[in-house]
């Protein structure tokens, strides 16, 4: 009677670091290590290229006693936002106004759209809606309180 010769198994492949075999203990690290410092490195040098921030957002412009800011994708068809903040919040400081966008290009300023009116409650107020813009034009925020109205300074792409 002939016994078949044992099967050779391969061992299950091993998850983790691997054993030491005549290297040095930190081998291992080094590399992670060097990778670490040479992202580091690229982030502090893309800080220190990156132009300034602006000293205020694009699209805002302070009025007496507060903020008008617009935002959206300026140049392009999109949703854009009408927000109003007071410098002073407060149960006087709440008051209903009328928020919108005027749009220009080189030929004509367009009457002022609106999102609608809102009563501004602890002193902001925002609105939001879909404006049909050309890359051409240039749009800003409009605030109507009573019989006057504030502007932003134009957007344009």
């Amino acid at each position: 009677m002939t016994v078949p010769a044992p099967r050779r198994t391969v061992p299950p492949r091993r998850r983790g670091p691997r054993p030491l075999t005549g290297r040095p203990a930190g081998h291992h690290y080094v590399p992670r290590a060097g990778a670490t410092l040479a992202a580091l490195c690229l982030v502090a040098a893309s800080a220190a290229a990156a132009p300034p921030a602006p000293a205020a957002p694009t699209g805002c412009g302070d009025l007496a006693n507060g903020r008008l800011c617009l935002h959206g994708p300026v140049g392009a068809t999109g949703r854009y936002t009408t927000s109003y903040r007071r410098n002073e919040a407060g149960p006087a400081a709440d008051f209903s106004v009328r928020l919108g966008y005027q749009r220009k290009n080189t030929r004509i300023t367009a009457f002022p759209g609106w999102f609608g009116a809102r009563r501004l409650r602890h002193g902001s107020a925002a609105l939001a809606g879909r404006v049909e813009m050309l890359p051409d034009e240039c749009i800003r925020g409009v605030l109507e309180h009573i019989e006057t109205v504030f502007v932003t300074k134009w957007s344009c792409a």
